[in-house]
């Protein structure tokens, strides 16, 4: 670690005024010398927050760390959370409010005109909404694990709901602390003692307004069901901070690091990212995937939920990798960034598969660095579903096979791990404690899903599963298709599609894929081990296009794409490789009720049997980009 060169100097909650006259917060940090502000011009490194400015800095110490190297860090209250005026709107004012902060910044006499952004998740949408709109001194972006497209892969997905979304509603609607959100004395005590959880509100879905705690605070309530209800792709979704992907040409060109994980939420953003503005801005723009979950201290843990991928996995310090990083494109300075590879990721497995001493399953890997993504040398192969549940590169011969399952929404198939940023609750008031303010939200925050690799077998503590907790596989309504023991290793890095062709008693309905690496036997895991890569859903209505909705005769045969997201991935010999098929995953998706009602409107359930067709004439498959190893590449040379 580079060695402080200034002390540090804070001047709180400075009200920075929007175009509209709403004021939003913010906290500036500076360089100092014997508890004087250096006299000077700095860069800046930005970032904008909803989950409480103050609270980042005593959970993270960045904006300390970059004012004692020689920036000004300005840390921003979204518009309707904590000290900020306004009121929330799902990510709606980020784009001109990120714009008006950086002009803000830019006519500080402190400023030389330079930029850095940086932040996750909701601190990455920020980012690239402001960045659509072209702000000409945005010198620098840091996006992690970010959005794209909200409605394509995040907030929703193939059609449907990331339950998630609907969560966070309700946490953060009891954690923010703004007095003009709750305006009643009694709104802080309704949401946080004694309102139903959002555990008890999945059991009832879906909310309907006016009926939960979320009346209380109207702004949220609002969006929450704007986000239930509006499942077509239209005008509402292409705001550029739910699209920023629309915007890309408009993106300053500019230094760009874009980060994710494999099992984040926001995976396929984070390549649609680097892959669309790669091919539009000279940046340079990089990319940085690793084996993790959601969150930027994630990024210095080297396992996934039950996964151990060794301490290779693991960076030593993020905050180290920003400061490298803006002391190149904003400094000008010259270190191992000026040298860094355009990508690099992790390669998922390889390791001996047995169980470490904190109980996780070590599934090893190893980082690799490339010139592009997807990787040119990947072949994309189709794996065909058989009857009998084969999965082979050989394509079905004979005709009439099918597989028919009864789906029932009342009992949904329950997510063991997967690719989610989180789906939280908040726990009521500690006993005696007075109201919100004096008991931080981080300490009350419960996960009702725990995001990463998981053996898909059913547990106490995931949410859904219920005893005697056996394999998901063993469901009549989850479809399992595997290979053979593989002869040798195989490796999938890239993109992935699943091509079925279904049918349904119902006029509508949903599938899902999971693809899973599936272990054989061994003296840990005498059962083996099913090991979750990456999954997602297609809501059948949007078979044809997501912009507008349209039903299925009954019994009519139709094909279905389901994008999985990218993974990386190394099937070690004696591995199979396996994809399971079905209609639910719950609570990471919102479950289809069967029945074409207006979606997150709807009454009534119904049960579907539901067919996957596997012959010759319907030849469903998956599509996997296969990375020749170093011995496929020598034999494929002498072919």
């Amino acid at each position: 670690m580079l060695d402080d060169l200034y002390d540090v100097i804070i001047e709180k909650d400075i009200m920075v005024e929007m175009r509209d006259g709403v004021r939003l917060a913010t906290d500036l940090y500076f360089p100092a010398r014997d508890g004087i502000k250096v006299e000077g011009k700095f860069p800046a490194v930005f970032h904008r927050t909803p989950y409480d400015k103050s609270d980042v800095e005593r959970n993270g110490g960045y904006g300390r760390f970059f004012a004692r190297r020689g920036y000004v860090a300005v840390y921003q209250d979204c518009r309707g959370t904590y000290r900020s005026q306004g009121d929330v709107n799902f990510l709606v004012p980020e784009a001109e409010d990120g714009y008006d902060a950086l002009s803000w910044i830019d006519a500080q006499l402190w400023s030389n005109g330079k930029v850095g952004s940086w932040g996750t998740s909701w601190s990455g949408w920020t980012q690239t909404a402001m960045a659509a709109l072209g702000p000409k001194n945005l010198a620098a972006m840091v996006p992690n694990m970010s959005g794209a497209d909200a409605h394509e892969a995040s907030v929703r997905q193939g059609g449907a709901l990331e339950l998630r979304f609907l969560a966070w509603a309700f946490w953060h609607s009891a954690a923010n602390t703004q007095t003009r959100l709750k305006a009643d004395p009694a709104v802080d005590g309704a949401l946080n003692l004694g309102a139903p959880s959002f555990a008890d509100w999945l059991q009832r879905m879906p909310i309907r307004k006016g009926q939960t705690q979320l009346k209380l605070v109207p702004a949220y309530e609002k969006w929450a069901l704007d986000l239930l209800t509006r499942a077509d792709y239209d005008e509402y979704w292409q705001h550029p901070s739910y699209a920023p992907a629309l915007f890309w040409p408009a993106f300053p060109d500019v230094p760009i690091l874009i980060i994710g994980g494999w099992y984040d939420s926001y995976t396929r953003s984070t390549c649609q990212n680097y892959v669309g503005l790669a091919a539009q801005k000279k940046g340079p723009v990089r990319m940085l995937m690793g084996p993790w979950t959601h969150g930027s201290n994630m990024l210095e843990l080297s396992f996934a939920g039950d996964v151990e991928f060794g301490e290779e996995a693991a960076l030593d310090n993020s905050r180290e990798l920003h400061l490298r990083y803006f002391d190149r494109a904003l400094k000008g300075v010259d270190n191992d960034e000026s040298s860094a590879p355009p990508v690099r990721i992790f390669v998922m497995g390889g390791g001996g598969g047995y169980r470490t001493s904190d109980g996780r399953i070590f599934h090893g890997g190893h980082w690799r660095d490339a010139a592009e993504w997807p990787l040119t040398r990947a072949r994309y192969t189709e794996y065909y579903l058989h009857e009998g549940g084969d999965l082979s590169t050989g394509k079905p011969v004979a005709d009439g096979g099918d597989t028919v399952y009864r789906f029932d929404p009342a009992k949904p198939v329950p997510s063991i791990g997967g690719n989610v940023s989180s789906l939280a609750e908040m726990g009521p008031l500690p006993p005696g404690v007075p109201d919100s303010t004096h008991a931080p939200w981080r300490a009350r925050m419960g996960q009702l899903l725990e995001p990463g690799g998981f053996d898909q077998v059913e547990a106490p503590h995931f949410f859904g599963c219920a005893p005697p907790y056996l394999p998901l596989g063993s469901r009549s309504d989850v479809l399992v298709f595997e290979t053979a023991p593989l002869a040798e290793d195989v490796e999938i890095t890239g993109p992935i599609e699943v091509k079925l062709w279904v049918s349904s008693t119902a006029p509508d309905t949903d599938f899902t894929a999971k693809l899973i690496d599936l272990y054989p036997p061994s003296e840990w895991y005498p059962h083996g081990y099913a090991l979750n890569l990456n999954d997602s859903i297609a809501r059948l209505r949007y078979r044809n296009g997501r912009e507008k909705g349209e039903l299925l005769p009954p019994g009519e045969i139709a094909s279905l794409t389901i994008t999985l997201y990218p993974t990386s991935n190394l099937f070690a010999a004696g591995h199979r490789i396996r994809l399971d098929i079905s209609s639910s995953n719950f609570p990471r998706f919102d479950v289809n009720p069967n029945t074409g009602d207006a979606i997150g409107k709807e009454r009534r359930r119904v049960g579907a049997d539901n067919t996957v067709y596997h012959n010759a004439a319907r030849a469903s498959h998956i599509v996997l980009p296969i990375v020749p190893t170093k011995k496929q590449k020598k034999e494929m040379q002498f072919e």
